[in-house]
C-alpha cells in the first residue's frame, strides 16, 4: 500500500480464530472485523461465504478482492495481478487467479497434484452442466474478486460452495466475456485431510443442485440428504460420523436495507 498505492483499504475478516491471525493484522494497523459480530441482526453462519458476504458491508472500494489468509508463499503478486484486469479492462467484472498447486506429500513438496476438490468434484461437475465454465483454470481459487456492483448483485452461500456459486452465478449475470483470469505463478498452503475434502466436494454437490433447480425447476434437494457419513476408523472398529452440511444461501447485499442506508441509497 505504501510503495505502489494501489490499494485503497485493507481489512481483515477474522472467524473467531485461535492463532496469531488478529495480533498480526492490528500490529500491521489492518482494521480487524469479526464476522459474527457484523449484521448480527441476521444471525451466523458458519464458513467462509459468510465472511466475504459480510464483508461487503465494512468496505466501501468500487472493486472488492479477496485473499485467503493461509498461503505460506504469499507475495503482493496475489493482489496487483488480481487487480489488473479490472483497471485495464472495462469489459472484465470478475477476476479469478489461478497456479500451480504442489501437494506436501511425506513432508516432501510434490510440484503437483494439489486441487484434489477441483479435479474430482467442481471441474467435472461444470463440464456437465455449464460447459462454458470448463475452461476456468482454478474455478475453487480463493484469490478473486470484481466490480462491487456486480458482487452486492449476487446472493452468497455460506460454506465450501461459496466460488462455485458464485462462478455461476457470475456466468449468468456478466457472460464468459466478463470472467478474467491472472496467472498468480504458484500457491503453497496447507493440504487438507482426505475428510475434510470429502465435505468441501459434499457442499459443493450441492450448491450445482442448488443452481440446476433454479435452471430446470424441480426442487431436488428437498429430498435429498443432507447429513454426510463420514467413516472413521479406531483401533478395530469402525464408525460413522454423522455431520450435517448445509450450504444456506445468503441474499444479494443489495437486498440489505442496512447497506443501502450506509451507502446513502432510499
Amino acid at each position: 500500500m505504501d510503495e505502489a498505492p494501489l490499494i485503497d483499504e485493507l481489512v481483515l475478516i477474522d472467524s473467531r480464530s485461535t492463532d496469531r491471525t488478529v495480533e498480526i493484522a492490528r500490529s500491521l494497523g489492518v482494521p480487524v472485523f469479526t464476522h459474527q459480530d457484523i449484521l448480527p441482526q441476521y444471525g451466523q453462519r458458519k464458513g467462509k461465504g459468510e465472511a466475504l458476504w459480510k464483508s461487503l458491508y465494512v468496505t466501501h472500494g468500487d472493486l472488492v478482492f479477496w485473499i485467503d489468509t493461509d498461503i505460506v508463499n504469499i507475495h503482493p503478486r496475489f493482489v496487483y495481478g488480481l487487480i489488473g484486469p479490472l483497471l485495464l479492462n472495462p469489459a472484465a467484472e470478475f477476476v479469478k487467479g489461478f497456479y500451480r498447486r504442489p501437494l506436501r506429500v511425506d513432508g516432501r513438496l510434490e510440484a503437483i497434484g494439489g486441487g484434489r476438490v477441483t479435479e474430482l468434484t467442481a471441474r467435472p461437475l461444470l463440464n456437465l452442466f455449464y460447459p462454458e465454465l470448463s475452461g476456468v483454470i482454478q474455478p475453487l481459487s480463493g484469490e478473486y474478486g470484481g466490480r462491487r456492483s456486480l458482487l452486492e448483485q449476487l446472493p452468497f452461500y455460506t460454506g465450501y460452495g461459496v466460488e462455485t456459486g458464485m462462478l455461476i452465478d457470475v456466468l449468468d449475470r456478466a457472460g464468459l466475456a466478463g470472467i478474467a483470469q491472472v496467472d498468480l505463478k504458484e500457491r503453497v498452503h496447507r493440504n487438507q485431510p482426505l475428510q475434510a475434502l470429502s465435505k468441501m466436494s459434499f457442499a459443493i454437490i450441492q450448491v450445482v443442485i442448488h443452481k440446476l433447480e433454479r435452471r430446470f425447476g424441480p426442487d431436488l434437494l428437498e429430498d435429498v440428504n443432507t447429513s454426510m457419513k463420514l467413516i472413521r476408523q479406531e483401533n478395530d472398529r469402525f464408525q460413522l460420523d454423522v455431520q450435517e452440511i448445509i450450504e444456506y444461501e445468503r441474499p444479494p447485499m443489495v437486498h440489505i436495507p442496512e447497506y443501502l442506508a450506509a451507502r446513502g441509497v432510499t
